[in-house]
């Protein structure tokens, strides 16, 4: 998610409101072309984490994959036990410009 100002009470910014923020800035470009290059960009970016399971973004930061293994847990509900898959989950580590940009006012 995008932060859409400073500060805890920021409300995230949606796919959708990101790509009206490009186009807007980027008036030789109709709203459908620039839909199309961010899904492009999102597209290349799963299939480089499904074939490499890494993504790396110079100043903003790297998405990788991490395994987790299969385990025992509860429902929450009855507090049965259930037996949790082994998965592979995306990660996100922010880049040292990113993290600087974020804590300027820290």
């Amino acid at each position: 998610m995008v932060r859409a100002g400073k500060g805890l009470g920021a409300r995230a910014m949606i796919k959708s409101e990101l790509i009206a923020k490009l186009a807007n800035e980027n008036p030789h470009l109709t709203q459908k072309d620039v839909e199309r290059v961010v899904s492009v960009i999102f597209e290349r970016m799963i299939q480089a984490l499904e074939a490499s399971g890494r993504v790396e973004l110079r100043g903003f930061g790297a998405f990788s994959v991490r395994s987790r293994p299969a385990r025992a847990g509860r429902n929450p509900r009855t507090g049965e036990p259930v037996e949790v898959k082994a998965k592979h989950v995306p990660f996100f580590k922010s880049g040292k410009e990113l993290r600087e940009r974020l804590n300027v006012d820290a």
